[in-house]
């Protein structure tokens, strides 16, 4: 344009100037001075063509038809909002007692009672993945009431196989409505901190020491003041048995009372924390038979920050109690055994598990974190000899965030898992992820 607009303004400095000239010469006719005329009106004609042209191109482009507008949300409805991660694992495990079967949910990520125990020889795997892919949406009202849908690729069997598509089913995590103080719907468990929870290239990262559940639940949550909540809810009940002659897991689905749930959190400048309890009635009937009894759990966790511009925090969770093992490092230990024979006697199974984490920050962009952590049953008398009985990891990992939204992961994890006859699986996992957030 600036071009253009020099173009205009020397052509009619030309022609200006052309007058005196002649005038100074013979006089033109007044056929000649009609040319010129024209020649000129020509000349501003095709630059003022030109000048409209260059305003058109710079124009903004203007607005699409409504029809095309397909995201967009009526004045009277909910805000919607889009979010999640794109994540993508390599894993390359060995172990030392046998071998996982494809598919095995203990290849995608760490599950110690997937460790394998009284295998003949060793063996490696190398897995990649994008199960762990996150999708969410959350909606609100704008007048307290608002709402919340989760969902990955992890727990669900797949299509496809690795040999050609690699297909994985969507599947519910979390779905749930807030309006007000109250929470209705399906969430992480109200005796769990996720707070607390370190940061890992895993898909739970200290799975035997913390508690992990999520469930339909009602939840209110009231805030007390200084920092302090107190949070109460009735969550979805289910009792995992075992029998004295078998330690495969049996979900049972006889429960006839909800779980009682309640966590009193405080958080402060230094730090976060929470103390969880959890009452539950136990219930297995097989149709000739059935039997309950009495569970409890007590939790404590919480994050303190430290170091420069609080860099770095220390994470822990210590939680114990009776008949809580599904609650527990992904259901490790069973909640009772039962024979399920006229006469038997319920018993609870004892889990005392925690996990310490400590998070070092080297730089903004580069951080670590290195974890412990641990799980132990106790069982009753009679118990099958092929049950889980305890177990332990340890893992440090390396965080580089080369821009705002990706994080590029490597970690090193090792585990162990021992049954009540004494033997006992290790494995030992390097994992490489890539997260994108957005």
């Amino acid at each position: 344009m600036r071009y253009t607009l020099i173009g205009l303004t020397s052509a009619v400095g030309l022609a200006l100037a052309a007058g005196p000239v002649s005038a100074q010469q013979t006089v033109p006719s007044e056929a000649a001075l009609e040319q010129r005329l024209a020649a000129m009106e020509g000349e501003l004609s095709r630059l003022r063509a030109e000048l409209a042209g260059l305003k058109a191109e710079k124009a903004p482009p203007s607005a699409p038809p409504q029809s095309a507008q397909t995201q967009l949300v009526q004045a009277t409805g909910p805000a919607l909002r889009f979010g999640g991660f794109l994540k993508t694992n390599a894993l390359f495990s060995r172990y030392d007692s046998g071998d996982l079967a494809t598919g095995s949910l203990g290849r995608d990520f760490y599950l110690p009672a997937y460790i394998p125990v009284g295998g003949t020889r060793e063996h490696s795997d190398a897995d990649f993945i994008a199960k762990q892919t996150r999708l969410t949406v959350s909606m609100d009202s704008g007048s307290g009431l608002s709402g919340y849908v989760e969902a990955d690729f992890q727990t669900t069997p797949g299509g496809g196989s690795e040999r050609t598509t690699n297909g994985y089913n969507l599947a519910l995590r979390r779905a749930y409505i807030t309006y007000g103080r109250w929470l209705f719907g399906q969430d992480w468990t109200t005796f769990q901190n996720v707070a607390a929870l370190p940061e890992s290239t895993d898909f739970v990262g200290p799975t035997e020491g913390t508690v992990f559940v999520r469930q339909p639940q009602v939840r209110y949550t009231l805030p007390l003041g200084a920092g302090y909540s107190l949070a109460v809810a009735l969550e979805n009940p289910e009792t995992a048995s075992i029998t004295p002659t078998a330690a495969t897991l049996i979900e049972n689905d006889d429960d006839r009372l909800p779980d009682v749930t309640a966590r009193l959190s405080l958080k402060r400048p230094y730090g976060d924390f929470a103390l969880a309890v959890l009452a539950r009635q136990l219930a297995v009937d097989n149709g000739a038979v059935g039997a309950t009894a009495s569970g409890y759990g007590l939790s404590l966790s919480g994050r303190v920050p430290f170091g420069t511009k609080a860099r770095h925090d220390l994470r822990f969770m210590l939680t114990g109690g009776e008949g809580i093992g599904r609650y527990v490092g992904l259901n490790f230990a069973p909640d009772v055994v039962y024979a399920g024979t006229p006469g038997s006697k319920m018993e609870a199974v004892g889990v005392t598990s925690g996990f310490v984490a400590v998070k070092l920050g080297w730089t903004p962009r580069l951080r670590s974190t290195f974890a412990a952590s641990f799980l132990n049953a106790d069982y009753p008398a009679g118990s099958p000899a092929l049950a889980s009985k305890s177990a332990q990891s340890l893992a440090a990992n390396l965080f580089f965030t080369p821009v705002r939204g990706l994080d590029l992961g490597i970690e090193l994890r090792s585990g162990k898992r021992e049954l009540l006859n004494g033997q006992s699986g290790r494995l030992d996992r390097l994992e490489l992820a890539a997260k994108y957030a957005y």
